[in-house]
């Protein structure tokens, strides 16, 4: 067997959760020593085949067939099933998408192997793939570590993986992106597609942000919050927040973070008055940055926060966002 092969996701666009997995799919790939290889299935594939042709890949497929138009699941496993054996690789990765929910656990029962569904970091024992998994709403992580003799296949959670950290290293060629045409007969359709899943409709993307401002309750009263979001507007951050917040309906559903709402992963996450439940931490956990301001120096949130200021944010936040306009100003 050779190489990592990356499953992704366009349908006309990228989900963005593809270069997530692209990304976990590079540091998997140079820890086993590995190529890095990449796939996408569909029948116009021209725009997805230039974009996969600038990415640091050994190799990528175009998986092209009228049938593969529409999304099915039959369609899909048939055609990825050909893939696999044609390409033999040691790791099949994809995002965890509601697409791949439907059709990866199949896939990998063709090869007499299980999903190792919604992974959070991969890592090796003894040059084997080693997978965690997050159970009871992230208070426990599980290995999983792969033994089988075939592919190992796994997804992985949204936010758990960088997509900015994708990055080609010095003199790589152009990546070669090669036709793969399966063997497909309208007759092992069994489906037929109905009308994409959409999610709720939401009026800011929080998974898209660089910069986060979120609050909890600590804030104490809805009336407190313009001092958080004079801070959000200062550093022109998102702002967004804890369950509670929410819950009470003082900002949002769409703006919450954590195990029942959004998942993010930005370059700074400023967390003001969060305890840092584990529920909460979940969302927030792929943040490369997270500032924690907090009175309890007790709180969970300061053992992964980077950095932490003990003190009560009522005092904290107004003189930092007045930091941030000086600094501005000059």
């Amino acid at each position: 067997m050779n190489g990592v092969l990356v499953i992704l996701e366009f349908r006309g666009v990228w989900n963005r959760m593809s270069w997530e997995a692209l990304s976990a799919g590079q540091e998997i790939a140079a820890q086993l020593h590995q190529p890095l290889l990449a796939a996408v299935a569909g029948a116009n594939l021209d725009d997805a085949a230039a974009d996969l042709a600038t990415k640091p890949l050994a190799r990528a497929y175009a998986v092209r067939h009228a049938l593969l138009n529409d999304y099915t699941a039959d369609g899909f496993i048939a055609a990825f099933e050909q893939l696999i054996k044609a390409v033999d690789p040691l790791v099949v990765l994809f995002p965890h998408t509601y697409q791949v929910r439907d059709f990866a656990p199949c896939l990998a029962a063709r090869f007499g192997q299980t999903l190792i569904a919604d992974a959070v970091s991969i890592g090796l024992d003894s040059g084997r793939p080693v997978l965690v998994r997050q159970l009871l709403q992230g208070k426990l992580n599980a290995d999983y570590c792969h033994t089988g003799a075939g592919p190992c296949f796994a997804s992985l959670q949204a936010g758990a993986f960088r997509a900015d950290a994708l990055a080609a290293p010095p003199s790589v060629p152009a990546c070669v992106v090669e036709e793969f045409v399966p063997r497909i007969e309208a007759s092992q359709i069994r489906s037929q597609p109905g009308e994409r899943f959409r999610e709720s409709a939401q009026t800011v993307d929080l998974s898209a942000a660089s910069l986060i401002v979120s609050v909890g309750r600590g804030i104490k009263e809805q009336a407190n919050l313009p001092v958080v979001e004079e801070l959000a507007r200062a550093l022109g951050a998102e702002l967004a927040a804890s369950r509670p917040i929410c819950d009470n309906g003082w900002l949002p559903m769409e703006r919450q973070v954590g195990s029942s709402g959004q998942t993010v992963s930005p370059k700074v996450y400023i967390a003001v008055g969060i305890s840092g439940a584990i529920q909460h931490l979940v969302g927030m956990k792929g943040s490369k940055t997270i500032i924690a301001i907090n009175k309890d120096e007790n709180a969970p949130i300061f053992e992964v926060a980077d950095y932490g200021i003990v003190g009560d944010l009522f005092e904290v936040v107004p003189a930092l966002t007045a930091a941030v306009k000086k600094a501005q100003a000059a």
